[in-house]
């Protein structure tokens, strides 16, 4: 069952989903909350790389240019182009929630795709999430660090989990304090 303002609260205070820095009251919705643009992101350095190949041992970081955006000033997402970034706050779940990361609509009507795939961040997550920027329109856009640029709904399950995220075997992304690439490479065989 998805948690309400009410029952979001609850897990706020009990520590059930810890947030920091926290948060303030109006990045709370009916059921979800608001999470904020941090200032780093990843690139892809396209001209200097012909492709992926996802079967080769790669270390897809290293096919990525980081970017630290100063403040005040904006991340020009251009036309087709696709970055990682990472938000701003921290996020723990305890071992019996877990959160799906959304967009904003008001972002996806101008083009831009804040996550578009693996929105599921498993119970015993602990980091700040990586986003999966695209801009499907065909102006480019500046996003800023410090707006709200996705949300989260969070469900509890009926029962803790037996592997929370942070205790699996070879986890990839947990305890993540800047955009990470895909650690896919070599997986492919």
């Amino acid at each position: 069952m998805v948690l309400s303002d009410v029952d979001i609260r609850k897990a706020l205070s009990s520590g059930k989903i810890k947030v920091q820095p926290s948060m303030p009251e109006e990045h709370i919705g009916s059921c979800s909350l608001d999470f904020r643009l941090g200032n780093e992101f990843s690139i892809f350095e396209h001209s200097k790389h012909a492709f992926i190949d996802l079967r080769n041992k790669v270390n897809i970081e290293t096919l990525m240019r980081p970017i630290v955006v100063p403040d005040g000033e904006a991340f020009i997402l251009q036309p087709r182009e696709f970055a990682l970034a990472i938000t701003m706050e921290h996020i723990e779940l305890a071992d019996d929630v877990l959160g799906r990361l959304e967009g904003r609509s008001s972002l996806g009507r101008i083009g831009i795709i804040v996550h578009g795939t693996a929105g599921l961040f498993d119970p015993g997550w602990s980091g700040r999430a990586t986003l999966e920027l695209s801009n499907l329109g065909i102006m480019p856009v500046a996003l800023y660090p410090g707006m709200r640029i996705c949300s989260m709904t969070f469900e509890e399950l009926t029962t803790p989990s037996s592997m929370p995220y942070r205790k699996k075997p070879g986890n990839k992304y947990s305890g993540q304090q800047s955009p990470l690439a895909s650690r896919l490479g070599g997986e492919l065989k």
